[in-house]
């Protein structure tokens, strides 16, 4: 059964604390377990090679469970080590919803999703109209400086919103439920709202009534 399209309803997942994947982007993976060696050899004989990136959470008793929203990537690139692992590329293609988990058959998780959210991914680039690139590179400094983070900073003055948004929001060093409020946020104007706060609560030293 396939939806939207080439969007499958049933897809692979790999829960990944503090990965995020979001759409257009990149993300870099290693691939060493046997489980998701099994899980990329599968996917490799599909027509869509996806793989849904959703991050692990403690339930209430501490029991894992899944956040009810992931992204899932295309396998635009994989190589092999000499040592058995798999160096792997993933494209951002769409974020989807949890709809049911599917376990038993092999020794990775699957899931029924849906896509119906998220239309807006599968379009074109994202534009931040309000945007105050000056601004937010002040910042942004201010927040590597204090982080010890270094980068491109030629490169970032170039980047357009989109990819300059969204690279910061899933290298940026943020905890695994910050980084999950980033992937929900339902435009780029509200992601680099939320990556603006994160920074500047960063910079207060992580108070939490600031934080409130």
């Amino acid at each position: 059964m396939k939806l939207h399209g080439d969007l499958p309803a049933k897809i692979p997942l790999f829960p990944l604390p503090g990965a995020l994947l979001l759409p257009r982007a990149r993300l870099p993976l290693q691939i060493f377990e046997p489980r998701y060696l099994a899980m990329l050899e599968d996917v490799l004989k599909t027509p869509e090679r996806l793989i849904g990136m959703i991050q692990p959470r403690p339930g209430p008793q501490g029991e894992p469970l899944l956040a009810r929203i992931g992204c899932a990537g295309r396998v635009i690139a994989f190589s092999e080590t000499d040592d058995g692992r798999y160096m792997i590329t993933l494209a951002g293609v769409s974020r989807f919803r949890l709809v049911r988990e599917i376990s038993g058959f092999t020794p990775y998780l699957s899931a029924e999703v849906s896509w119906d959210d998220f239309t807006r991914d599968r379009g074109g680039v994202e534009e931040d109209p309000a945007f105050d690139r000056e601004a937010f590179l002040k910042l942004l400094r201010r927040y590597f400086n204090a982080e010890q983070l270094s980068t491109d900073w030629g490169s970032l003055k170039e980047a357009e919103d989109e990819l300059l948004i969204n690279s910061l929001s899933m290298l940026c060093p943020f905890e695994p439920e910050d980084k999950q409020a980033l992937l929900e946020a339902p435009s780029l104007q509200t992601r680099r709202e939320t990556l603006v706060t994160l920074m500047e609560f960063a910079l207060r030293g992580g108070d939490e009534e600031v934080r409130q």
